[in-house]
């Protein structure tokens, strides 16, 4: 049964050596017999999931035999009645290691299922970073399931896409692997905004034939050009953008498709980076470049390791135009990425795949696994992995340098406390001011891409708690919140609460040691109680910040804490109404702050708008393009066949907060909006 799906796929295994094609065949085999009984969503056979996950390994990436088996059982040990002993004893540990890297973490009591899915992403990223091609597997296998998101319910459908497009792309980009990066957001687009995507799409076709007459004649300038200046073995490919970046384009500059003009691109590979410089000086003498939009990525790679010169021209009849100049080495690194440096070696005739991390000896793909590495760092010690992951790992960076001229990669947004620290736990203590390219900047202001940063350090310096409000990074933040804690007696630093120890102890001072039974008015019944930890304050043991669920207390939010009997600090809003009826409240009454108040404001609005399927992805996508957070939102039917809607957001400052509004505004099916009370 299936034995066509299955020798269809073998048939495409012809190059690896017949050792691995038979190692491969029994993985292919193998999964047809343990999914033999099971139907996709789509009503197909499930073998077709793991056998397209294969073809992506072999086809697109070229993986070695271990990786391609891998691939196919990614499934069996999480949906079939397979072993990790069993797979072990059949196709060796590495298989058996790289399955259990993407098999997920089955939800269990007292977990929900984002929890669940929060939890197997930890487990894959600390898998990776001890066996690379664990992710290359689950990109795969990702890709494939976003090409059949349509069978899957339009809830959990649109669930995926946002995921994919908070996790997988920016991870695709991370580890330079362009082509899958850019399909993946193209079909998170098609799934969240089918409407937008068929309109640029559609475009896209119509101007399709006019593009590839116009970048038929550009090409053919270009390479006359290079034949009368003695360049010899280069390649020129022409190319529309794809879907996903005309449409963050259109949205970025607030216009319509027919007025975005730089849609067509023009790259042009070459032999050594010498004639990639000398490339750029024959095409800026054909057309003028536009002023600041050239790029040296090569002098500069970006943080996923990618090289190329970038400049933008205006060419023939004013069209707008992007060129790209690579090497072929760095362009098979910039579609391929970190896989690049995993395949199959037996097209040379060596009929050997390294399987070997360690002991490859890449430059560029030390520095990749270095970068792995530190993430799985971050991730083992992060309170808050998927805020990190979406807010740091996976986000854009910058490059400053030492004094001394060492590139130092921090993401956008970082501070020089930031920089201090990643230098150095002791320089970032003992840090007092800080310059860039030679002059004074306030330790809380943002870097910018190349500055030279002096760190400016005295030996009795110490963290101050408003350097929680400065500090951008997880790490940072971190090792000023464990200093405070261990050297600063009269703070207690939970949960991005900041409370006060002599408060406390005042509040608790008269605390018998038998603790009496509690009245039913003495008890706050709704806490929110994720992670907690506990810590020592004066005599009273295990004194614990908890946040209130009876007013969900958010940062930006003026909040109180409240001494409970035995059972830590309890932090309300400050118009809580529960407050007035707990016991000795005037006493038990301490002053509280957040730790990065100053970073983020919540607000809640309102919407009237015309009945549209993608009102929520559009409000949720306005308010993402400057850099917030949706918190909540609902939306009802009114009276007059509209929809109203209630939404809540997080956003880093007033400023960011009016663009969002303004972009909500500008929805076509939006009819008002206004700002809603708090509570």
């Amino acid at each position: 049964m299936y034995e066509e799906l299955v020798n269809r796929f073998l048939s495409k295994t012809e190059k690896y050596s017949p050792e691995d094609r038979e190692k491969i065949s029994r993985a292919a085999w193998y999964a047809n017999e343990k999914h033999i009984d099971q139907k996709r969503k789509s009503g197909e056979p499930y073998i077709i999931h793991p056998l397209a996950v294969g073809e992506i390994l072999v086809q697109k990436f070229n993986m070695d035999a271990d990786t391609v088996c891998a691939g196919l059982l990614h499934d069996v040990i999480e949906d079939t009645d397979s072993t990790e002993e069993e797979v072990t004893e059949l196709f060796g540990k590495n298989v058996c290691e790289l399955v259990q890297g993407v098999t997920k973490i089955k939800a269990i009591k007292n977990l929900s299922r984002s929890l669940a899915e929060a939890e197997t992403i930890r487990k894959m990223f600390i898998a990776m970073s001890k066996n690379m091609p664990v992710i290359i597997i689950k990109l795969s296998d990702k890709l494939h399931n976003m090409r059949t998101l349509q069978y899957m319910d339009p809830a959990r459908a649109r669930e995926k896409a946002n995921e994919c497009l908070d996790i997988y792309a920016p991870l695709a980009d991370r580890l330079g692997i362009f082509w899958m990066k850019a399909e993946l957001e193209d079909l998170c687009l098609k799934a969240l905004k089918p409407d937008t995507y068929e309109y640029i799409t559609k475009y896209l076709k119509e101007k399709k034939a006019e593009s590839i007459q116009y970048l038929d004649t550009v090409r053919k300038k270009i390479s006359n050009a290079c034949i009368n200046a003695g360049i010899k073995g280069i390649t020129i490919k022409t190319r529309q953008k794809h879907v996903y970046s005309v449409y963050m384009k259109m949205k970025k500059r607030r216009k319509e498709i027919d007025e975005i003009f730089d849609l067509l691109g023009v790259r042009v590979i070459c032999n050594s980076v010498t004639e990639c410089y000398t490339l750029i000086g024959i095409i800026h003498q054909l057309w003028p470049p536009m002023e600041g939009r050239f790029k040296d990525y090569i002098a500069m790679p970006k943080a996923n390791n990618y090289q190329s010169l970038h400049t933008t021209i205006m060419a023939m009849n004013g069209v707008v135009l992007e060129v790209q100049i690579r090497t072929y080495e760095m362009d098979q690194i910039a579609e391929y990425g970190v896989a690049s440096h995993w395949a199959y070696k037996a097209q040379s005739g060596s009929g050997e795949a390294s399987q070997d991390w360690s002991n490859m000896d890449s430059q560029q793909l030390s520095r990749i696994a270095t970068k792995l590495k530190s993430w799985n760092n971050e991730i083992e010690q992060s309170e808050s992995f998927m805020e990190d992951l979406k807010d740091e790992l996976l986000k854009d960076t910058i490059y400053v340098f030492t004094p001394k001229g060492q590139a130092i990669e921090l993401p956008i947004g970082a501070t020089a406390l930031d920089f201090a620290y990643l230098i150095h736990t002791e320089i970032g203590n003992h840090t007092v001011s800080a310059k860039a390219n030679g002059a004074i900047i306030p330790l809380g202001q943002s870097l910018e891409n190349t500055q030279v940063i002096e760190i400016i350090t005295q030996k009795n310096a110490h963290p101050r708690v408003t350097w929680l409000k400065y500090a951008h990074t997880t790490s940072a933040r971190r090792k000023i919140r464990n200093w405070l804690n261990k050297y600063d007696d009269n703070l207690v630093i939970e949960k991005n609460i900041i409370a006060r120890k002599k408060e406390i102890e005042e509040a608790v001072k008269n605390e018998p040691v038998q603790e009496p039974e509690l009245k039913d008015s003495d008890i706050v019944r709704s806490i929110s109680d994720i992670s907690r930890s506990s810590v020592t304050v004066g005599s009273s043991k295990n004194m614990m910040i908890q946040i209130a669920q009876c007013c969900n207390p958010v940062p930006g939010d003026k909040i109180v804490g409240y001494v409970s009997r035995g059972r830590g600090i309890i932090v309300h809003k400050e118009d809580c109404p529960n407050l007035e009826h707990m016991t000795e409240i005037n006493q038990r009454k301490i002053s509280v702050e957040w730790e990065s108040d100053s970073e983020t404001i919540t607000r809640r609005f309102v919407v009237t708008s015309k009945r549209t399927q993608n009102l929520f992805s559009e409000i949720e996508g306005a308010i993402r393009s400057f850099k917030g957070h949706l918190i909540s939102g609902s939306l009802i039917d009114d009276e007059m066949g509209n929809l109203q809607g209630t939404f809540m957001l997080e956003c880093d400052k007033e400023e960011s907060y009016k663009k969002i509004v303004k972009a909500i505004r500008g929805i076509p099916s939006i009819i008002k909006i206004a700002q809603a009370p708090m509570s």
